[in-house]
């Protein structure tokens, strides 16, 4: 009873928000925690409106119906899976970036497409530019992926790799 009641709330004030001119912020995506915490900045808000996303299915309904600031239609490109995978797996990422290896970095490797002969060069290249890749504690998955961007794209191993555009 009180779970039909909380998607009842939710379909009600999803379909008062409007999807025209809403854009969906590039870290936490679209949904009703984006419309809720948009303007607000720094990690708190950006935890908090990726968790309210996460929560009751409502970015699933955003993207179906099209509102919250989702769009329908369009593709799941390689670039989309990279900054959904980075955003899910941040910590995870960082760990194993520090030590050079893990599962999660193999992972993210595959996801930007490294070839396994490039792998442990790839891991070894994380390894060495973590605190420019993790810089301060306020890093989003956006800021790191930019930063690895940046890094790649001057080293002749790893430029190749480069698709985001």
């Amino acid at each position: 009873m009180k779970i039909s009641i909380h998607r009842s709330m939710l379909m009600a004030l999803a379909l008062t928000i409007p999807a025209a001119g809403a854009f969906a912020d590039p870290d936490i995506g679209c949904g009703l925690g984006t419309q809720i915490w948009t303007g607000s900045k720094g990690v708190g808000p950006k935890v908090l409106g990726a968790t309210t996303n996460g929560t009751l299915g409502n970015q699933t309904f955003g993207i179906s119906s099209g509102t919250l600031g989702c769009r329908q239609g369009g593709t799941v490109t390689a670039d989309a899976k990279v900054q959904l995978f980075t955003s899910g797996n941040l910590e995870r990422l960082a760990r194993d970036m520090a030590h050079g290896d893990g599962e999660t970095l193999d992972a993210f490797a595959a996801l930007l497409g490294i070839r396994d002969e490039d792998r442990s060069a790839f891991f070894a290249f994380t390894r060495s530019h973590f605190a420019d890749l993790y810089e301060g504690d306020a890093v989003t998955a956006g800021a790191m992926l930019d930063s690895l961007e940046r890094l790649m794209a001057v080293d002749a191993r790893f430029a190749a790799y480069l698709t985001r555009g």
